[in-house]
């Protein structure tokens, strides 16, 4: 097989594994949509909103559940395969495990990065803006009254339009010990790619004599730069629980290390785009070398099940592991990076050692 002309078994067994996850990936998802759908409709008043609802939770349906419509297409492709003596027929004519897994791996890591690619855009926020038509308030996006630390000072803000990307009242005060040293007021400030830009701002440079409050100087400046890598998306997501995308999770979690606050939370999130999905790899190797490759060693109802069961348990103990990292209960390496880490070691050991097992 060359890279401009793949080899007929690649597109074969391709374009089957593409159709099973392409069925599957849309059914499941269709399916979380519409339950979902029901549980709210009542909730969302036109039929605009209806669709735009189901839409948004379809797309998050899509980035929850494509490690499982990933592994359920690998047990669909090859039991029917087995079911229907395919795999055997290219076990005879002399192809290995390795190489009828390959063309899986190369539909794999194409999904994978398309979700990766689709984790940088708006699709990351499908979730809040379902939520927001639930409130009937798709479109009002303002955050009011955020209160957190920067560097040495608190900040203040009244009011944060994360769209227009400004800034309404914001406050900065300096504090050491109980004493307020300082504090910046501007009406108002506009991001400017990487730090917010406060304009006619007012500083009140507090005096202390003897531990007490003696009097302040004014200064007026027409502009100060402040809140160096607070981008107004980073702002929200950590004052009001919204999601990040995953070029902005990793900048909120560079910014919250370099302020020494905690990024469990982010971390977690972060984990869980990049990490978690490959799980789902891990499963895909080990559930195709240990699947029988022969019908009359199968028994099509018991692999099925044991198959579908092991896939939802694994699923299911790493999403709750991620949940625990988010409450900080346990460090977010532990809970999302190791037991993915201990899967692919077995997963690697069943490649190596497995491979010439039919």
């Amino acid at each position: 097989m060359n890279q401009l002309s793949p080899s007929l078994h690649f597109r074969y067994l391709a374009k089957h594994y593409i159709k099973n996850l392409v069925s599957i990936l849309f059914g499941l998802s269709f399916a979380f949509a519409s339950i979902d759908y029901f549980q709210h409709s009542q909730a969302l008043h036109s039929f605009s909103h209806k669709i735009l609802y189901i839409f948004y939770m379809w797309q998050e349906a899509l980035s929850l559940l494509y490690p499982l419509a990933i592994v359920f297409a690998l047990i669909m492709t090859k039991l029917s395969f087995v079911k229907n003596n395919t795999m055997g027929a290219f076990h005879a004519f002399g192809y290995d495990k390795k190489r009828l897994f390959f063309p899986l791996l190369v539909v794999f890591f194409c999904v994978y990065g398309m979700f990766m690619i689709l984790h940088t855009t708006e699709f990351s926020y499908a979730k809040d803006k379902a939520k927001l038509l639930l409130k009937n308030e798709l479109g009002a996006y303002d955050v009011n009254d955020l209160f957190f630390k920067y560097n040495d000072t608190f900040v203040y803000i009244k009011k944060l339009d994360p769209v227009e990307k400004k800034i309404e009242d914001i406050t900065i005060f300096k504090v050491e010990g109980y004493q307020v040293r300082y504090t910046i007021h501007a009406p108002s400030a506009t991001f400017t790619g990487n730090e917010w830009n406060a304009q006619n701002a007012t500083i009140k440079t507090h005096v202390y004599k003897e531990g007490e409050l003696e009097k302040y100087t004014s200064e007026y400046k027409e502009n100060i730069k402040t809140l160096k890598g607070y981008k107004p998306k980073i702002i929200e997501s950590l004052y009001e629980g919204k999601a990040l995308n995953i070029m902005d999770a990793y900048s909120t979690w560079k910014l919250l290390a370099k302020q020494h606050l905690n990024s469990d939370k982010i971390r977690v999130a972060y984990y869980d785009k990049i990490f978690l999905p490959l799980f789902a790899l891990a499963l895909m190797i080990i559930l195709f070398f240990k699947l029988p490759s022969h019908a009359r060693m199968m028994n099509l109802g018991g692999n099925i099940a044991l198959s579908l069961g092991a896939t939802f348990v694994i699923w299911g103990v790493l999403f709750g592991l991620s949940k625990i990292g988010a409450n900080g209960v346990l460090a977010p390496e532990l809970t999302s990076i190791f037991p993915i880490f201990l899967l692919w070691v077995y997963a690697i050991y069943i490649y190596i050692t497995d491979e010439r097992k039919i």
